[in-house]
């Protein structure tokens, strides 16, 4: 579960992300990402009724998703917020391959920590 200090929530902050953020697409999810004021790393997920119509299996998708943050979380830079995006090639993934998948994206938009942060 992650904190309340990481969580978006609001639509003016999943606007602010999809306004001025930078994206990264794969085949069964996209990550937006945008700087924010506060210092800490906040992450918001999308799952539409595309994905699937029935609530147990996006619910599905968002609880893996969050795990997966979750992990990451302590590796990736202060003062971002990131909204994953779930496409409906989603739903017949595996675990390991959403969480590769996750990966990559957040290393393609460089949001993991350096040396120097």
């Amino acid at each position: 579960m992650l904190d309340k200090k990481n969580r978006i929530r609001l639509k003016k902050e999943f606007d602010h992300v999809f306004q001025t953020g930078q994206s990264f697409y794969s085949g069964i999810l996209g990550v937006k990402t945008a700087n924010n004021k506060e210092n800490n790393v906040r992450l918001g997920f999308l799952v539409g009724l595309k994905v699937s119509k029935k609530a147990v299996d996006r619910n599905k998708i968002k609880r893996q998703l969050r795990e997966i943050s979750s992990q990451e979380l302590k590796e990736i830079r202060n003062g971002t917020d990131i909204v994953v995006i779930a496409l409906p090639s989603i739903l017949k993934t595996d675990f390991e391959i959403i969480k590769k998948n996750l990966k990559l994206a957040f290393k393609k938009l460089n949001l993991y920590k350096t040396e120097n942060d």
